[in-house]
């Protein structure tokens, strides 16, 4: 059960911030192309281009439509996915090998539900935890 606060019934975005013992370039390449993207997150369609529309292939929930609606590599892209939904990757260049990777997912609001007819509140901690999980996954690909 969640205990976050809420203001006018926004939640806070989920924020998970790593350190990589990777380049930057390839940190961006594992988040903004279709077969980076799939190698540690879910199939897709994506293309680094402001305005291109795609899908994730989510599974038993089917495809999610996302846009594409921030680039500016290979330091940050923002998609809008679903209806409610902004997922932003951020990155950091440390030094040469390390880079900062930062993981914001926004647009959570306790009064709403999902396309799927559950609260956003539930989903949050779901997709918080998953998110968690993701992240290392992305840090075994790209450290690899």
């Amino acid at each position: 059960m969640t205990t976050q606060n809420t203001v006018n019934g926004m939640l806070p975005h989920i924020r998970h911030t790593m350190v990589f013992q990777a380049p930057i370039q390839k940190v961006w390449e594992a988040v903004s192309t279709s077969e980076g993207l799939a190698a540690w997150f879910m199939p897709n369609d994506l293309q680094p281009m402001v305005g291109h529309e795609f899908h994730l292939n989510a599974g038993p929930f089917g495809m999610s439509p996302c846009k594409v609606i921030e680039v500016d590599p290979p330091h940050r892209l923002s998609f809008r996915w679903g209806k409610d939904w902004t997922v932003t990757f951020e990155l950091k260049e440390l030094n040469k090998e390390q880079t900062e990777f930062t993981l914001i997912h926004s647009g959570w609001d306790a009064n709403k539900v999902t396309e799927f007819g559950e609260s956003h509140t539930i989903v949050r901690d779901r997709m918080d935890q998953g998110w968690a999980k993701l992240c290392k996954s992305l840090g075994a690909y790209v450290e690899a």
